[in-house]
């Protein structure tokens, strides 16, 4: 048994003081408020349940620094994003997802739902290990000390009516049928979700959307959605039907689904994934990064589909500044202030976003839950006088104020620092070997 006292925590009820968790196999096994501290392990500051990061392409690390050197779009951006993607072996995206993931931690981010298309070698050859790099993935995220949810994604055409170019066939398997075949010998485990995603309507034809929803009924199912204004127009072109609206017809919207972005959405395409609870996982750094425009998220939230975060393709990687972006978004489209509360915010970094990525029993300091902690300095030059409740965390504090992180009971990152990595060093190292 480990013990942990929070001078302040975010506990279900609200913020109270002095609550020593105790924590048995990676869960809380009490929670009390107003507690001696004893002998257990001391978390000062505000400490917040783990936070969720919902939507990672790990290997989109790499590029931050470098794409933002000249104009240009989405689409010149992803001709960036290829090279690095053409360079990487099972073994360098070992080295490079491991310290991501551990930025993640150090951000107080405890799981990952990694959206992962990176499948084969070049041309498309098939390793001896069919999952090589998704393996990769899987023991990156172990040996950093976070929790992740590896979301297999079908990934069949270069775009509407369009062949994979030479880098995209390292992402294909040929068909739906055959991705599903390859998914299936995957396993999770108590820290890893296998859950399954189509790239997007322009990378999954609308005849084998079905077979992917469809392939494994009892995990979670994510999807790009919408992202630009491109793809809507492609897709009205091609079906006579938006994004949203292919989905609906192919049966793939549910409450264990989520669409990435839902950047440009018609009212039709709200009330679809608002009827179905879909969720809708927006990466504002990276929707702003890439110019992609600003969500419906008030829209989207009343009519029924509830809100998660990711950090995309980590330009930066900081859920404090997803979660404010949100509201801040919204405050810059409406001219008005007063969309979204500091509670809702959190809400959609942890319990939501964890349930979203197949962690439904973690995000929340409660007795059974997954014993993740993260203790916010409030004593930093961004937090010092904003008076340590909810609304410190969500429009005061950044990933650099994060202090402690406890994962599973596990302490992974003290006094600001991973306990066993040096996290800019195996950045650096690793980024270096792809982008030469």
């Amino acid at each position: 048994m480990t013990s942990y006292w929070c001078s302040t925590a975010l506990l279900p009820t609200g913020i109270a003081s002095g609550v020593l968790v105790t924590v048995v196999d990676g869960r809380f096994a009490s929670v009390s408020a107003d507690a001696d501290p004893g002998d257990a392990v001391r978390l000062d500051g505000l400490v917040l349940p783990g936070l969720a990061n919902c939507h990672s392409h790990a290997f989109h690390r790499a590029l931050r620094g470098r794409t933002q050197t000249e104009r240009g779009t989405f689409w010149t951006w992803r001709e960036q994003m290829y090279a690095v993607a053409a360079a990487l072996t099972p073994d360098s995206y070992y080295d490079l997802a491991r310290a991501v993931y551990s930025e993640m931690l150090l951000a107080g981010i405890t799981a990952v739902g990694e959206f992962h298309y990176l499948h084969h070698a070049p041309g498309g050859r098939r390793y001896d290990d069919p999952n090589a790099m998704g393996a990769a993935l899987i023991a990156a995220a172990r040996d950093a000390g976070i929790r992740i949810a590896l979301l297999d994604t079908c990934y069949v055409a270069g775009g509407i009516d369009q062949p994979l170019n030479e880098v995209q066939q390292r992402f294909s398997d040929g068909d739906a049928a055959a991705w599903a075949s390859r998914v299936s010998v995957l396993s999770g485990s108590d820290d890893v979700v296998v859950g399954a995603a189509a790239h997007s309507v322009r990378g999954v034809p609308q005849e084998q959307l079905g077979a992917v929803a469809s392939a494994f009924p009892d995990v979670p199912l994510h999807i790009h959605l919408s992202e630009q204004v491109a793809e809507n127009a492609a897709c009205l072109e091609a079906y006579g039907r938006t994004p949203a609206q292919v989905l609906d017809e192919a049966g793939f919207l549910s409450g264990r689904t989520s669409a990435v972005h839902a950047t440009h959405l018609t009212d039709v395409d709200v009330g679809l994934l608002g009827s179905s609870a879909t969720y809708s996982c927006f990466c504002p750094t990276t929707e702003r990064d890439l110019a992609d425009g600003i969500g419906p998220s008030t829209a989207l939230r009343d009519g029924g589909s509830t809100l998660t975060l990711g950090s995309d393709s980590h330009a930066v990687i900081d859920l404090f500044e997803e979660m404010r972006a949100v509201e801040l978004n919204e405050r810059l489209a409406s001219q008005e202030r007063g969309h979204w509360s500091a509670p809702e915010l959190l809400r959609a970094a942890t319990v939501d976003g964890h349930r979203s990525i197949g962690f439904g029993d973690a995000g929340v300091i409660e007795v059974g839950a997954r014993a993740d902690l993260v203790a916010v300095r409030l004593d930093s030059v961004r937090t010092a006088g904003t008076g340590g409740a909810a609304e410190t965390a969500v429009f005061a504090a950044s990933a650099a104020d994060v202090r402690d992180v406890v994962v599973s009971g596990k302490h992974v990152v003290a006094d600001g620092k991973h306990i066993s990595l040096d996290v800019a060093g195996e950045l650096a190292a690793s980024i270096a070997a792809v982008t030469r």
